[in-house]
């Protein structure tokens, strides 16, 4: 078994090592930073520049020639499972406005790198457990949090001075609060000021949130790990803004209330931040005096069910202009100083740069693909507009584009600058499978959706089938990237006819199709989920509806219990990982925002949620939960499991010591793939 699949695809973490990733643009468009590790295999990720005149690479810093042992603070390991990430080495860094400096940590010690390549990278005195380092816009000093306190290191001469310290036990400065970075996509607590004089830095008081306990139980003498966790309907942190000077002054930034610090941008417009008030109703945008705190009101944007958080806006450009995503005439439309100046056909998803008055920003006229596009005064340009789902970065006029699509494995990334275009090498290894992908328009409401079948299968001969959706908001499975498919393509080569949907609530649709889901998270997701199933099988008489297995992870995990709970006639078996089963047990800000507060709208967590269903099971179900998942604890399942007991139901529960949310671990990933096949043999016949 070491070559196969499932264990090739865990080992590479899921063909993404070796890829360069991680890209920023110097402004003057000369040079390129990334960050990619040495071959598909090896998760120490290092950094890299690229010549944008000419293409020669140039390795920056190897965290193993730097002494890197891999040991991380704990509030690193938080940080990297709020942003997913599996790598190890350099997974994160921040230069300076130039793109001359860059500073990373390995094992909780401040670097610094010089990206001209005049001197080698060099750790800095520091105290340990140094979290998201950043240089100050001049390059001048480097501000960095640790032990809950902000500190800044003069680079001219050594000393460090600490600017904003803990001033209760559990207060923090400069670091994101759980909803922030889990949901928000706010993965950072302090900003710089454009000439380096102050920060803005977000203060984090977690005294009101409830503690969660996480226990161990395979090693019962451990102490379990305690979580400020923000359940929906309980109190969320505290989280105030301030301005801090360098001798340690403070000015509060004066917003009004609202609970949700969502974005903080300072340029040289001003310092914009934005917030949102708990039911996420509106998005407001002010613009801060530095000097006395005070909030000029800017920019707001309203909606009855809620706003969307849209990756980096507001933002300004060159000329002063503000640039803003809104949610008009049925399509997210990017707003430039009030006007809309994308046509109701393109759904933008984030704006990726604004370099000078060239905004650049992804978006769809079909869902399955995400291009690229620029706007400017001379109106819309699409970057590339070939079918797949692109992303990029841009500055000085050089673009650099990545690419995924279904005729390629893995994504590719070419640099164009005004001396031509030159790819960034990727290392990644081949999955050695290829999906053969069948996309279709399906339904009343032209659902996506995938179909895949074992490789070389004769038509004609019945064929099992499995379901493997998401299916909820903020992800598509339904893309047109080869990448998307391998582990469909891999369980349909274990005998499945393999089919995915995009239903209700999911991206790329517009406003109206993903706020379907308003108050009630099972209905239009799981109806969603029969009806295509239905208009696909109609298409494909091999498909055999006589046995429906569906599997997911988190929300897919939540969809596939639902679906054996609720439509037993529809569905044979299910696997369902790290399910959310009860909502009352789920974050805020993700909860509150489909569902309402708990206490003001009961009857859609009653809808929503699947304990009260567990007398109804009469399917075989597997339930998997990593027992030190901090973000759907593993409490949802063992409250279904003994609900399900209660009610004499049979089911399965697989539980996954010392694994989170994520579940990078070799083997464990591996075996997961292997026992969710003898699973759903086994009940499928």
């Amino acid at each position: 078994m070491v070559d196969s699949f499932p264990r090739r695809q865990a080992r590479t973490r899921r063909f993404t090592l070796g890829a360069p990733r991680g890209l920023t643009v110097s402004p003057d468009g000369t040079r390129v930073v990334f960050l990619r590790s040495r071959g598909g295999t090896d998760p120490v990720t290092c950094m890299w520049t690229l010549d944008a005149a000419t293409g020669r690479e140039h390795l920056v810093a190897d965290p193993v020639a730097l002494g890197d042992d891999g040991d991380l603070p704990p509030e690193e390991r938080a940080r990297r499972e709020r942003s997913r990430e599996q790598a190890g080495g350099i997974v994160g860094y921040s230069t300076d406005r130039s793109v001359s400096t860059a500073a990373f940590t390995l094992a909780g010690q401040l670097h610094v790198a010089d990206l001209a390549g005049g001197t080698a990278p060099r750790a800095l005195p520091s105290p340990g457990g140094v979290i998201d380092p950043q240089p100050d816009p001049t390059g001048r000093r480097v501000g960095y949090v640790a032990g809950g306190a902000v500190h800044v290191h003069d680079l001219a001469d050594g000393t460090t001075t600490t600017v904003a310290e803990p001033d209760g036990p559990d207060v923090t400065h400069g670091l994101a609060d759980f909803v922030a970075a889990e949901e928000m996509g706010r993965m950072r607590g302090f900003w710089w000021s454009p000439d380096g004089e102050r920060l803005a830095v977000a203060r984090v008081d977690t005294t009101p949130v409830q503690r969660w306990h996480i226990a161990d139980p395979e090693h019962p003498a451990r102490t379990p790990a305690v979580v400020a966790y923000p359940a929906a309907g309980t109190a969320n942190a505290v989280v105030t803004l301030e301005l801090v000077a360098l001798d340690g002054t403070r000015v509060p930034v004066r917003l009004d209330g609202d609970e949700y610090l969502v974005r903080v941008a300072w340029g040289t417009h001003g310092l914009l931040v934005t917030t949102a008030p708990r039911d996420q109703t509106a998005l407001r945008t002010a613009l801060v005096d530095p000097a006395t705190g005070a909030a000029t009101p800017l920019h707001e944007h309203t909606d009855p069910a809620w706003v969307d958080v849209v990756p980096g806006v507001p933002a300004h450009t060159a000329s002063g202009a503000l640039v803003t995503v809104e949610s008009r005439e049925g399509a997210h439309r990017l707003v430039v100083d009030g006007t809309a100046v994308t046509p109701p056909a393109v759904q933008v998803r984030e704006v990726v740069d604004v370099d000078g008055d060239v905004v650049l920003f992804r978006a769809s006229t079909d869902p399955v693909s995400v291009g690229l596009w620029t706007w400017d005064g001379d109106g819309l340009a699409e970057v590339d507009t070939s079918p797949g789902v692109h992303a990029g970065r841009r500055a000085g006029g050089t673009t650099v584009v990545t690419s995924g699509d279904l005729l390629s494995d893995g994504s590719r990334t070419v640099v164009r600058s005004a001396a031509g275009e030159f790819p960034v090498t990727s290392l990644a290894e081949q999955p050695g499978l290829t999906p053969a992908v069948a996309l279709y328009e399906v339904g009343e409401r032209g659902l996506r959706t995938a179909v895949l079948l074992p490789t070389g299968h004769t038509p004609g001969t019945p064929l099992p089938v499995l379901m493997d959706p998401y299916g909820g908001p903020h992800a598509q499975r339904v893309t047109a990237q080869r990448a998307a498919y391998l582990t469909s393509q891999w369980f349909a080569d274990q005998g499945f006819a393999v089919v995915v949907v995009d239903g209700r609530g999911t991206p790329g649709r517009g406003p109206e199709f993903e706020r379907a889901v308003h108050g009630d998270l099972a209905t239009p997701v799981l109806d969603d989920q029969v009806d295509a199933l239905h208009a696909v099988a109609a298409q494909h008489p091999d498909l055999d509806l006589s046995r429906v297995g569906i599997r997911g992870w988190s929300f897919g995990g939540y969809l596939a219990a639902l679906a054996v709970l609720r439509r037993p006639d529809v569905f044979h078996a299910a696997v369902a990982g790290a399910p959310v089963t009860d909502w009352e047990l789920y974050d805020t800000h993700y909860t509150e925002r489909y569902l309402g507060h708990p206490a003001q709208h009961p009857d859609a967590y009653t809808r929503s949620s699947l304990i009260a269903d567990a007398p109804a099971l009469t399917r075989p179900l597997l339930l998997v939960h990593g027992l030190a998942d901090d973000n759907v604890v593993a409490a949802h399942t063992l409250r279904l499991s003994s609900a399900l007991l209660a009610a004499g139901r049979p089911h399965t529960v697989l539980p996954l010591s010392g694994v989170t949310h994520m579940t990078p671990q070799e083997v464990v990933a591996e075996n997961l793939l292997l026992l969710q096949v003898r699973f759903l043999r086994d009940a499928l016949g």
